[in-house]
């Protein structure tokens, strides 16, 4: 009795199953949340496939649309669309916002780059020159009076707006010029993407030969200059990779998550709940197989993926990070929304203004209000602060009670009547270390005898499980088997039990033929 005694004084702690199963998904990451965040709607009836998405650079809560003959533009706050501009003869194409916000250039399948003004939707230049469909056109950052295009006809053409004339044809790609993207960090560096593999940099102050070429591979759908200026991603065949251009066109990383073509790519940013945006830049990527991908290209690791109904053709993301938008190709906009505090559209038009609203002022707290006799609790230490904490009370269970108070057999029938596997495990692997499993089995009644059986045909079978229980099944047949004959009921489990082990040897075997049927398949692959 004095042992006993002794052991119940010290300090307990509940059993826990040391074959614990591991978690069939991953948790869900900060970043992942901030993702799943914008809230989705669905934008029907567009006609045709939507070929690009682009933001306004001064007011993030309009975007383009173009599909069908016509280029639409909406609005995040509503998710609507506010004008439309059916002015084209032929299949828009692609459209960019000039740096003020104000203009907008588009182009069509015909071979036009036309420029319109975004309020009036007023056509203000037609620029003719491409011999056949132009699928890219795009505004130099900070540039108001030049414009860049490529076309089906291989040709890059350098524009002066003003005058609507090229000044410069830039010859070289051998085949479809299907993208482009305008250098961040200088107004005359820009850079295209081919059918013919190739990813060329140009620079509209040399008229010449391309600066800067690189293969990708496979035909190039979309091409995108990263926030340094100094790298570039491109986007051909299921794979995007990313390029060095300073560093003389070296491949930096390469993903290949997606299982068909890639078709879009943008840059997204990652922004806090306080409206503040961070330094963190991701790479959002689009494809055939209806998946978003989210490319984080600092540790070349996807760290987002979102599964949508159909083929994905386009995507943008605003500057404020509140909205993204993906075009499909039946015509439907996948608008996402994400709500953020203390920031608003027209503090980004001003943004002086976001400095000139001060925080209020707290009241000091006095004796006499009852918060003041609270105060400090809610404190964070910081990391130089000696912490007490208050030691926690355990609660046990009904089985770690009987444990702790030697009834083994008892703690057995109870955890056994709780129908928790790993509970049930954990109480005989504890019974195990006491040398009393054996026993408790030995003295079971005929009912508690079947509690046990009827565990042991459900999970004895179980991967995680079976290092233990199958022996202590052959264990509970041998010491138990005059009891099993004697009584109808314990037949009844005692063959249910056989033939669970039964059907698990057979998927065993099946399983097993199947491993030799692959094994020298993978053999001549791997050669």
């Amino acid at each position: 009795m004095g042992e006993p005694n002794s052991l119940s004084l010290t300090r307990t702690f509940p059993v826990k199953p040391k074959l614990k199963a591991k978690a069939r998904t991953p948790k869900e990451t900060p970043e992942s949340k901030y993702w799943s965040s914008f809230k989705r709607h669905e934008i029907p009836n567009l006609v045709s496939s939507i070929s690009s998405v682009s933001f306004c650079p001064t007011n993030p809560s309009i975007f383009s649309a173009s599909h069908s003959t016509s280029l639409t533009l909406f609005s995040t706050e509503t998710m609507a669309p506010t004008s439309a501009i059916t002015s084209f003869r032929d299949v828009v194409s692609c459209a960019s916002f000039r740096c003020d916000g104000l203009l907008i250039a588009a182009s069509d399948l015909s071979g036009l780059v036309q420029v319109f003004d975004v309020k009036s939707r007023t056509p203000l230049r037609k620029l003719r020159s491409h011999s056949r469909p132009v699928h890219f056109v795009q505004y130099p950052v900070l540039d108001k009076l030049h414009l860049v295009s490529g076309g089906d006809d291989a040709v890059v053409k350098y524009w002066d707006v003003a005058s609507q004339t090229p000044l410069l044809d830039f010859l070289g790609h051998k085949d479809y010029v299907r993208s482009g993207a305008c250098s961040p960090s200088s107004m005359d560096m820009f850079v295209t993407g081919s059918y013919d593999h190739t990813v060329k940099l140009w620079d509209a102050r040399t008229n010449s030969k391309s600066v800067l070429e690189v293969n990708h591979g496979k035909p190039v759908e979309d091409v995108i200059f990263l926030p340094s200026g100094g790298l570039v991603a491109t986007a051909g065949g299921n794979s995007v990779k990313i390029w060095d251009v300073i560093g003389g066109g070296k491949m930096v990383g390469s993903m290949e998550s997606h299982n068909k073509t890639v078709t879009s790519l943008c840059v997204g940013k990652l922004g806090k709940d306080s409206g503040e945006e961070s330094d963190q830049f991701r790479i959002l990527s689009v494809a055939l197989d209806g998946y978003m991908k989210v490319f984080d290209y600092s540790k070349m690791k996807v760290t987002h993926s979102m599964r949508f109904p159909t083929p994905l053709m386009s995507v943008g993301f605003s500057l404020d990070c509140s909205s993204r938008v993906i075009g499909t190709s039946n015509g439907i906009l996948y608008a996402g929304k994400r709500k953020t505090k203390g920031i608003t559209a027209s503090n980004l038009s001003n943004p002086w203004s976001l400095g000139s609203v001060g925080e209020p002022q707290r009241r000091a707290l006095r004796p006499s209000h009852f918060r003041y006799f609270h105060r400090g609790q809610g404190e964070k230490p910081t990391e130089g602060d000696y912490l007490v904490m208050k030691p926690k009370k355990v609660k046990l269970t009904e089985h770690d009670k009987l444990l702790k108070k030697f009834r083994h057999k008892d703690a057995l029938v109870s955890v056994l009547a709780s129908k928790n596997p790993e509970n049930v495990v954990a109480v005989m692997e504890e019974l195990v270390a006491r040398k009393k499993l054996l026993k408790c089995v030995s003295n079971l009644n005929t009912e508690e005898l079947g509690l046990l059986l009827v565990f042991l045909q459900k999970h004895s079978t179980l991967p995680r499980y079976s290092s233990l229980l199958m022996g202590l099944t052959r264990k509970v047949l041998e010491l138990r088997a005059e009891d099993i004959r004697a009584s109808g009921a314990l037949k009844d489990h005692t063959r249910n039990l056989k033939r669970s082990v039964d059907e698990e040897i057979r998927i065993q075997q099946s399983l097993l033929e199947i491993q030799g049927i692959i094994s020298p398949l993978l053999r001549i692959a791997g050669r």
